[in-house]
């Protein structure tokens, strides 16, 4: 069985210019996705998919492998991650190389961890599942949702719940963000990390922040901050 990690990083980070390898508690921050995908020890192999020769510089400092630049295309503010996964794997098989496995890792993921790297790949292993998704609870039930109609008025997204206690509606997850593991394969097939036959990983709320703004990057540092203080990172 041969996995990779593939760490997706270009360049043109446009909300947070140089995201992607901006400092982070003393370090890039995409250092923390590399170092957790090498440490876990599952793969064969951890690189980066980079269009940026700076980030391509750090990612191996880092001690990841940059073994060839990002296409134009998957360059794009268009471009999907299953555009530039598929981009991945047809240029390591140029290569002759071939994987079973793969991990995509974001590269502003700094709650991501060697232990949840090796949990969430062995779990999928022993499922059988074609890929494990990090997810993690609403705080507030979407069900309860609001809106401001173009009268400016609020309403309830779904008022037949507006009479129904918070604990008696369905729990609902969204994705974290931080990594998906899959088998390469079904990937090919279904061109998604989330595909018919996948397993959650449950990830507490507080181990998990987008970061797609100043306000997003300060809270991601404050919780960072408070977990690492308690060993639970």
């Amino acid at each position: 069985m041969k996995a990779v990690a593939i760490i997706t990083a270009r360049g043109g980070s446009k909300r947070i210019p140089r995201k992607n390898i901006r400092e982070f508690n003393g370090k890039p921050i995409i250092a923390y996705s590399i170092e957790a995908a090498i440490e876990s020890g599952m793969f064969d192999e951890v690189m980066v998919s980079t269009d940026d020769e700076e980030i391509a510089e750090i990612s191996r400092k880092y001690g990841a492998k940059v073994p060839f630049m990002r296409s134009e295309k998957t360059s794009s503010d268009t471009a999907t991650t299953a555009d530039v996964l598929l981009e991945v794997f047809e240029e390591y098989e140029k290569r002759g190389m071939t994987f079973d496995y793969a991990c995509c890792l974001y590269p502003t993921a700094p709650f991501v961890t060697e232990a949840k790297v090796k949990d969430a790949f062995e779990k999928l292993v022993e499922s059988g599942a074609d890929s494990i998704v990090p997810l993690t609870e609403f705080s507030y039930p979407p069900q309860r949702g609001l809106f401001i109609d173009d009268a400016g008025k609020v309403k309830m997204l779904h008022p037949e719940y507006a009479t129904t206690r918070s604990q008696d509606l369905q729990k609902q997850y969204h994705e974290c963000g931080q990594f998906y593991i899959f088998k390469v394969d079904e990937f090919k097939i279904q061109q998604d990390t989330t595909m018919e036959n996948s397993i959650p990983y449950i990830i507490d709320q507080v181990a998990t922040q987008d970061i797609d703004n100043e306000s997003d990057w300060v809270l991601a540092e404050l919780k960072y901050n408070f977990l690492k203080d308690r060993n639970l990172l």
